[in-house]
């Protein structure tokens, strides 16, 4: 049932995903003047795509099937990159990051939760054993270092278990012992009382009216707390019993998911792959064989000699394989050799011509800028169009390979759904050829050497070059490299390769802004939401990072900047950043890096240290804490022998070394940003987010469930009762932050009072109490944020 359940989610994805793009092909190629309607054209894409996104990735991470899931995989990164170039044209559009489309999500009817970013399981899962290794490597290099501070327990020795165990027992046997003596005194004690009862003579009816009392108070607190409940569920502010409680179903998902992944992980590629290569493998090696030996005799007739063996790059014995006779692949190297000699001449007259500008001066300079203005203004007048994307072609190809080879699929016969074994052999069967084509390419090089030496008496230029090339590998080997091991050991024991706490981005909580629109309406521009702040952090640093294919086709952002009050989670972000993509961190924040690596030299050795192991083990990322420091325009002299300007000139080279290949972020994080100067400090960051203290909706929640509050208290292991009124915390709390909430929890639920809360259940006034004697963010610093 649930395999067809999510083919059935695939099927309306791909049908959605079609549409779309129709809907790209006709709506997008003409220009258009209006940017508001512009703007919903582009909103109303981006809701769709998020929606096709979230179904395709819960397709992708609950089907088994391989081949299913690599078309896919394909599709996935397509639709992730068309949602980064959509949502990098509505910045463009707005000049603002944060976007309020809550008046269409409305005529849509959809939800904000439709729009919130899923983050895909798959960039964990693939890689989770190499993850869970190198965690293993780190924690044994930081306990050898001595900045572990929580040692692995250690197994117990024989003598010690017994030891415990017999403790333990003795314990019991008191225990035991106490309530059995005890047993005795209140036996005794009652039958003293029985005694005492008998001579003074009780009365039975006053006896009787005081159980009545008793029992009828009871009844009557239940009947009322019973009725509360139901009034509550009525209104809905609660949700009933059946829905809080797990069911047996899920559970039972549950169970399911785990052994999943244990089927996904089958092997039956490899066996296909060593099937085919058995089977057919050496028909293969012959027919290469054949046909290459063909190739060398009609060279030798028609050119008169035999060709020179192509190279690993040129693609081996690929390249004879064209569909190309001998002459034409002679004038085609000819043609080749032409062109260069072309290209290296206009060369020559453009470096000429240049010298003779810069004799000149600035006039060319001036010429350029008359020229520059019309074109502007010939852009502007034509109207908004759709820049040119790099992802609509991936997903194109998924589509026409899911209608092609799925869409009318008879899948009657393959009742487990985990693979197509004909599919399989269709994909290995070009591996193989390969496999067993560099094997010919060796053979068939030595036999073409051979020929040249017993037919022609001359030998090859690879082989005259072959010394040369082996004298310069003995040369390279003999200096000393280190490796990734040693580099990656050398940085975490210097503490600039630090363990990422495990915090997952729904842990940041906080809610949607539902009044965005309605205030810009009227010309007042709204604070970001944490939702809003959430949906960057996904879109800028986790989903680039996670994919490979995203990261290089994607708009590129190398650099982030998190600002905010203090307290409000930029450093838990760049956590969730790492734990959500498997991420290593490096910490070169001021503080951290002070009296490390002194001098300019030690400062660009580190710095290419952390380069070098950043991309090797990418997905990476670099955080600077308080960065403003490096641009501050002052240093105080408290900070003076910390140096904190020595990353300054040298973090722009830094950014510049990073390539779309390499997964590697930087992120800073920054309370007070407005004291750096501006000018480096928005060079370095090209996109700034704002992170406020939360608001209402965010400290009460949606639905009246509380959501930072509540998340909060639980967290730390109190308990929600009717005592607790947490909209009377939530409106008091307003210009505090989370941190201040966390502090205020975590002063309350100390261990004494979380042993008193069965009888003593917590209470409004316990955390009032300890958030008042904090400072809140005023109203002076917020505004100096935006």
């Amino acid at each position: 049932f649930s395999i067809s359940t999510y083919n059935k989610m695939w099927t309306d994805a791909q049908k959605d995903l079609d549409i779309q793009l129709q809907r790209e092909r006709e709506e997008f190629l003409e220009p258009e003047k209006d940017r508001v309607k512009v703007f919903k054209l582009l909103a109303a894409s981006y809701i769709k795509y998020m929606q096709i996104f979230r179904n395709l990735e819960t397709a992708h991470d609950q089907l088994v099937h391989r081949q299913k899931r690599t078309v896919i995989r394909q599709e996935l990164d397509g639709v992730i990159g068309r949602i980064l170039e959509m949502k990098k044209e509505m910045v463009e559009l707005e000049n603002s990051e944060f976007h309020y489309i809550d008046n269409i999500l409305e005529d849509l009817k959809l939800l904000p939760e439709d729009i919130e970013v899923p983050i895909p399981r798959y960039f964990v899962k693939e890689k989770l054993e190499v993850l869970q290794q190198r965690e293993k490597i780190l924690d044994q290099i930081l306990l050898n270092a001595g900045l572990q501070t929580q040692k692995p327990v250690k197994a117990m020795t024989f003598e010690e278990a017994i030891k415990m165990i017999q403790v333990a027992e003795r314990a019991r046997q008191g225990r035991c012992r106490a309530a059995f003596m005890k047993q005795i005194y209140l036996e005794e004690k009652r039958e003293g009382q029985t005694k005492l009862q008998v001579q003074m003579g009780p009365n039975p009816d006053d006896a009787a009216t005081c159980i009545q009392k008793v029992w009828r108070g009871y009844i009557q607190r239940k009947k009322t707390e019973k009725m509360r409940e139901e009034e509550m569920m009525f209104l809905g502010m609660t949700l009933p019993p059946h829905l809080k409680a797990t069911s047996i179903s899920q559970m039972h998902a549950r169970q399911i998911n785990a052994l999943q992944g244990e089927v996904q992980e089958r092997q039956e590629e490899v066996f296909i792959k060593d099937k085919l290569r058995e089977t057919e493998g050496l028909n293969i090696k012959e027919t290469l064989q054949d046909q290459i030996g063909q190739c060398f005799i009609e060279c030798r007739h028609i050119i008169g000699k035999f060709p020179d063996y192509p190279t690993e790059e040129a693609g081996g014995s690929m390249a004879i394989f064209s569909q190309k006779t001998p002459e034409q692949v002679a004038a085609e190297l000819a043609a080749k050799k032409e062109m260069a000699l072309q290209k290296k001449a206009q060369k020559g007259k453009k470096e000429k011509e240049e010298g003779k500008e810069k004799v000149k001066g600035k006039k060319p300079q001036k010429t350029g800028k008359k020229v520059s203005l019309p074109a502007v203004k010939t852009v502007k007048d034509e109207g908004w169009k759709m820049a040119p994307s790099n992802f609509l072609s991936i997903m194109e190809e998924g589509n026409s390979q899911y209608k092609a080879v799925w869409q009318n699929r008879d899948e009657g016969w393959d009742f487990l759904q985990d693979h197509d074994p004909e599919l399989i052999k269709e994909e290995k069967r070009e591996e193989v050829e390969e496999e067993i084509r560099v094997q010919v390419d060796e053979l068939m090089q030595q036999k073409l050497e051979n020929l040249k030496l017993a037919v022609d008496g001359e030998k090859s230029d690879k082989q005259k070059k072959g010394r040369k090339s082996e004298k310069v590998r003995a040369a390279m080997m003999s200096l000393v490299h280190r490796t990734i091991d040693s580099l990656y050991r050398e940085l975490a024991e210097e503490g600039l390769l630090i363990k990422a706490k495990t915090v997952n981005l729904s842990d940041y909580v906080g809610e949607y802004s539902y009044l965005g629109t309605t205030l810009r309406q009227v010309d007042i521009e709204p604070m970001p939401s944490l939702a809003d702040v959430r949906q960057l952090i996904a879109l800028y640093g986790i989903l680039p990072l996670g994919s490979q294919t995203v990261h290089e086709k994607a708009p590129l952002v190398k650099a982030l900047l998190l600002a905010g009050p203090a307290g409000v989670g930029k450093k838990m972000l760049v956590h969730a950043i790492c734990t959500e993509t498997g991420a290593n961190l490096f910490n070169l924040s001021a503080s951290n890096i002070a009296g490390k690596y002194p001098g300019k030299s030690g400062l660009q050795m580190m710095l290419h240290m952390v380069l070098k192991v950043a991309k090797h083990l990418q997905p990476s990322v670099v955080w600077i804490g308080d960065t403003e420091k490096i641009f501050s325009k002052a240093v105080p002299k408290a900070e003076e022998k910390m140096n904190p300007k020595r990353l300054e000139k040298i973090l722009p080279k830094f950014l510049k070394a990073l390539k779309a290949q390499d997964r590697v972020l930087l992120v800073g994080t920054t309370n007070r940003p407005f004291d750096a100067n501006l000018k480096p400090f928005c060079k370095v960051y090209q996109k700034i987010i704002l992170i406020p203290r939360p608001d209402y909706a965010s400290r009460l929640g949606k639905y009246f469930d509380q959501v930072l509050w509540k998340h909060i208290i639980l967290q730390n292991g109190g308990a929600i009762t009717n005592f607790l009124n947490i909209s009377c915390l939530a409106k008091v709390s307003d210009g505090f932050t989370q941190g201040h909430i966390v502090q205020a929890v975590q002063a309350v639920l100390t261990e004494l009072r979380l042993l008193q809360m069965t009888r003593k259940p917590l209470r409004t006034a316990e955390f009032m109490t300890s958030l008042a004697r904090q400072d809140p963010v005023y109203k002076e610093e917020e505004e100096t944020f935006k």
